[in-house]
């Protein structure tokens, strides 16, 4: 066969059958692995749920330098399956307003063509890419508070959406952790008042940069304020709530972060409180002050990464009333109530002035003084200290994160465990813990005979326990012979019998009888006996705390020593 010219062969090539009839490709596949590749501002848009919602800070600082040495990184960028814009990726927004700001300014092509790191849509697209704005924005630049609580937010809405049920607080702080943004559980609970109860009263004040501690302080003083309206309103008929009062408060203080005062906030608060509670403002400032400082104890942070051993506790598990009912009046032979234990503080006096550099350094004094106080009192509930090695606690947090838990932590675990709720002329919040005010030998007796007197009243015995300034602090009247005591009655009076001690001229106790009563009567197995109600048992494991105190106290151990068991 001969060889065929040039002519010839450009022929063959120009014929019918090498025509193109396919459709043609209108824009290339995206790459299935990271790539290199350049695109330009017209291509790439922000990444649409960037957290940041204020300013960069350092926006200018930024911009300067890609003005004089352009991008030192190259942004990730990726994109949505079917958009026709690529979107970054983690991080990156404030330096694409910058090259746009940059190419507006200056034409410099050096501004509108972007050398890009692209990577592939994974499969949780939109998670990865909130976390990862997340975490980058945290490390590069510093969100504010309300702006991480917002993200945390939507991240929390993607991953109700993928899993198609709730979260709780310790799952949703679980996976941010898996997918690289660590946050702790009790900061989600704080994110999530900031977002419900402060972000539609002071907006400006939030994006204005008001930090963790600040928000931490509205939080405890709006639970605080909470609980007193709550206590005082029962019998009241009232024309607000409390929630709409707060909401009311709040707002008059959204102005600059720099004049936003905590202070002025409480005090503003409590005054309305009290005009609508018809209220002595001095009193329900120290009821303020007393249920804050409980707050403050209960949701303080434990030091991170501590070394030190583990001690043992003994908290009295005792489960809380099933609804909060109103406070009994004394009963008529109930000694008389001393002052409402409360700390001990000067009158509190509105004021409307500015806060000053030295109310700054007040705060910070009442802050540390606090802190210490705390640390007090996890101390008073330390039995001995339970050995421990820095495996075993590597094991527990492994554990922990493996079953979706919180890992143990016995500073946090401690002051959740040993408060309870008990009504009465002095209300239990802590069987274990005694204030430094009660802890003499005179108050611990009022204490302990309001405690006997509140259980004997329960079980129909009011006129049959009387206070006493000696002993243990009350005692008990021997029922009269025709007067018979019910069923229900005889062993609560033979308990409190045994536990003031035998005196001349009042009641003794029946030992055989106590011992047949006494497991049906505290935990309800092995007899006919009624149980305790789980009010009158928190009220005798509170009296016989303060009664194995005033003890000590009479054998000679010093005040200093009170918390401890």
């Amino acid at each position: 066969m001969a060889d065929l010219t040039h002519q010839e062969m450009a022929g063959k090539l120009m014929a019918a059958g090498f025509e193109r009839n396919g459709p043609s490709a209108t824009a290339l596949s995206d790459p299935i692995a990271d790539t290199p590749m350049v695109v330009t501002l017209d291509q790439l848009r922000p990444y649409d749920h960037d957290p940041r919602v204020k300013r960069n800070p350092a926006y200018e600082e930024i911009k300067a330098s890609i003005r004089e040495r352009g991008l030192d990184a190259a942004p990730a960028i990726t994109r949505r399956p079917g958009e026709p814009h690529y979107i970054i990726r983690n991080g990156g927004n404030t330096r694409l307003a910058i090259l746009r700001e940059l190419w507006a300014e200056m034409k410099d092509e050096r501004f509108f063509r972007v050398p890009c790191m692209f990577r592939p849509w994974p499969e949780r697209g939109e998670i990865v890419a909130l976390t990862g704005h997340l975490a980058e924005n945290e490390l590069r630049g510093g969100l504010t508070f309300i702006e991480r609580a917002l993200g945390i937010q939507k991240a929390q809405a993607l991953y109700e959406q993928e899993s198609g049920k709730p979260l709780s607080q310790s799952e949703l702080a679980r996976r941010l952790t898996t997918d690289g943004l660590p946050v702790q559980q009790s900061h989600i609970s704080r994110m999530q008042d900031a977002v419900q109860y402060l972000l539609p009263a002071i907006p400006t004040v939030l994006y204005g940069g008001l930090g963790r501690r600040q928000v931490e302080r509205i939080a405890v003083l709006r639970r605080a304020c909470e609980r007193v309206w709550e206590r005082r309103a029962l019998a009241k008929h009232l024309t607000v709530d409390f929630a709409t009062l707060f909401q009311d408060v709040l707002t008059q203080f959204d102005t600059k972060p720099e004049e936003f005062s905590t202070r002025r906030v409480q005090d503003e608060l409590i005054g309305q409180m009290s005009e609508l509670l018809q209220a002595d403002y001095d009193t329900l400032s120290l009821e303020v002050d007393d249920s804050e400082s409980r707050q403050r104890a209960l949701l303080s942070e434990p030091a991170p990464d501590s070394t030190a051993a583990p001690p043992a506790v003994i908290p009295p598990q005792v489960p809380p009333p099933a609804a909060t009912t109103p406070r009994p009046s004394p009963p008529s032979d109930a000694p008389a109530a001393p002052d409402t234990i409360l700390p001990t503080a000067p009158p509190t006096t509105r004021s409307t002035a500015t806060p000053t550099a030295t109310e700054d350094q007040g705060q910070a004094h009442q802050d540390t003084t606090q802190q210490n106080d705390r640390d007090q009192r996890l101390q008073a509930h330390i039995v001995s200290p339970a050995p421990t090695t820095e495996r075993l606690q590597s094991i527990q947090r492994l554990v922990a994160d493996q079953m979706g838990d919180s890992p143990p932590d016995f500073e946090a675990d401690a002051l959740r465990a040993i408060p309870v709720q008990a009504g009465g002329l002095y209300p239990i919040s802590d069987v274990w813990y005694i204030e430094p005010g009660l802890d003499v030998p005179d108050r611990l007796r009022v204490h302990i005979a309001q405690f006997a007197c509140e259980i004997a009243e329960e079980a129909g015995l009011a006129s049959h326990v009387q206070p006493s300034t000696g002993g243990i602090g009350f005692v008990c009247g021997a029922p009269r012979a025709a007067a018979a005591l019910p069923d229900a009655s005889a062993p609560v009076l033979n308990l409190l019998s045994a536990l003031s001690g035998h005196q001349e001229g009042v009641a003794r106790s029946d030992p055989a009888r106590l011992a047949d009563d006494l497991a049906p009567m505290l935990h309800g197995w092995g007899g006919t006996t009624s149980r305790l109600s789980d009010t009158a048992l928190v009220k005798l494991f509170r009296l016989l705390r303060l009664a194995r105190r005033l003890a000590d106290l009479d054998a000679g151990m010093p005040s200093a020593d009170a918390g401890s068991p």
